[in-house]
């Protein structure tokens, strides 16, 4: 005699922090069928910086989440180019990419992104205004503990809460951030009367020096973006007019990264510095596990921290579908299939950000002509990127779509 399969009760989810990373993992877990809590601590999920870049796998993952994707951001092909302008890579892309996203190469603004998450987030999910304090667990549930001392239960807690994350370091202890000695500024115009090439992102290295440009698209506008980066010690202040240094940094550059700076407002120029943490052996501990910057926080030279952090979100929600969020070694399980595929990608990633910073930017004086013979006159630099690239893309495009059939065989519900 068979038997219909019995659908677990709704499990309790707490996530802290509204980036990319905790929005998605709300919406998935949601999706997945499951109570959700979404505890923010300032008074609004607000963006920690203006420019952005996604790939298109975390597209994918943000429309399969119900968060509306129609015209966000503009999509681009990738190259990288030397101080002379001559192409060192070109990012190939498959034609099924081209075809469904136009690019691999996603430019957009941040707040644009927070506003289509929160936009998608079922009412009563999103609490704001809310401090985490402590967190305890034990076999049967995991307790918050918050600054205005209330306590907040729940099956599996989730820690979406950035680079400096508490739950991180309740998990794991306090590990070291990773200066990379770099400083980044950034910045963007939607001025229509700027005029650059539509459908690039250009990333050119001088001998010391990283400028890079690309098309946006945000709420029915185009315009660029940009970003220039070189050494700086973290313990040397940064100059108060950030427009002007980093008109300074892109002195010499190829036409248009200069333009596009001179045309920007210089108050929609920002400045941060490059860091990170060395990747963790292991995310999940009982009924808590690290997603995003939590788990990895990324340089932003890689280009792909939220991204990443979305994608933790999605493939976490996903392996929650269907498992009785009350029995602890279902919840242990579900945590170690979720973590097990992302820990090698997301390392991958990061340490490469850390190695091309290395490279591009401390590379002894009398070693740089070296390196860039080997980057202009060899495929070394077209095979790590331009071919490693794509192959990432269809990989986590491909785990996309794999999820996505063993959650909606597991009850879940989309859109």
């Amino acid at each position: 005699m068979s038997r219909t399969p019995v659908t677990p009760a709704p499990g309790r989810v707490a996530v802290v922090g509204a980036g990319p990373a905790g929005m998605a993992a709300a919406l998935s877990a949601h999706q997945a069928g499951h109570e959700v809590t979404l505890f923010e601590r300032h008074a609004q999920a607000r963006p920690a910086g203006n420019i952005l870049n996604l790939w298109p796998a975390p597209i994918r993952a943000l429309g399969l989440l119900g968060v509306d994707t129609d015209d966000l951001g503009a999509p681009c092909q990738s190259e990288f180019r030397n101080i002379r302008g001559k192409r060192r890579v070109r990012v190939r892309l498959p034609e099924e990419v081209v075809r469904d996203y136009g690019g691999g190469f996603i430019g957009l603004l941040r707040p644009d992104l927070y506003e289509r998450l929160l936009a998608a987030l079922p009412p009563g999910v999103l609490r704001t205004g809310h401090t985490l304090e402590g967190v305890e667990q034990d076999d049967r549930v995991v307790r918050l503990r918050m600054a205005d001392g209330t306590v907040h239960e729940a099956d599996v807690l989730i820690g979406a809460d950035g680079i400096n994350s508490l739950v991180r370091r309740t998990l794991w202890g306090d590990s070291p951030i990773r200066p990379h000695h770099l400083q980044l500024y950034g910045g963007y115009t939607l001025d229509e009367n700027v005029s650059a090439p539509r459908g690039l992102c250009v990333l050119t290295h001088s001998s010391t020096v990283q400028g890079a440009w690309t098309a946006i698209r945000s709420k029915g506008r185009d315009g660029f973006q940009w970003w220039v980066l070189g050494a700086h010690d973290i313990d040397r202040p940064v100059p108060e007019d950030l427009h002007s240094a980093a008109a300074g940094l892109a002195r010499g550059f190829p036409d248009p990264l200069p333009r596009l700076i001179a045309a920007t407002d210089p108050a929609q120029v920002q400045s941060w510095p490059i860091r990170d943490r060395k990747p963790l052996k292991q995310w999940s501990r009982g009924r808590i596990t690290l997603i995003g910057d939590a788990a990895h926080p990324t340089s932003p030279y890689a280009a792909y921290g939220a991204g990443m952090a979305t994608e933790d979100g999605y493939f976490l929600g996903r392996r929650l579908a269907g498992v009785d969020l009350r029995n602890s070694g279902a919840v242990r399980r579900a945590l170690a299939a979720f973590e097990a595929p992302r820990k090698p990608h997301t390392a991958r990633q990061s340490q490469t950000a850390w190695a091309l910073g290395k490279v591009f930017h401390h590379a002894p004086a009398p070693l740089r002509p070296l390196r860039d013979a080997v980057l202009d006159r060899t495929p070394l630099f077209q095979k790590v990127v331009g071919e490693g690239t794509p192959g990432e893309i269809l990989k986590q495009l491909d785990e996309i779509e794999r999820a996505e059939k063993a959650f909606v065989a597991a009850g879940g519900r989309t859109g």
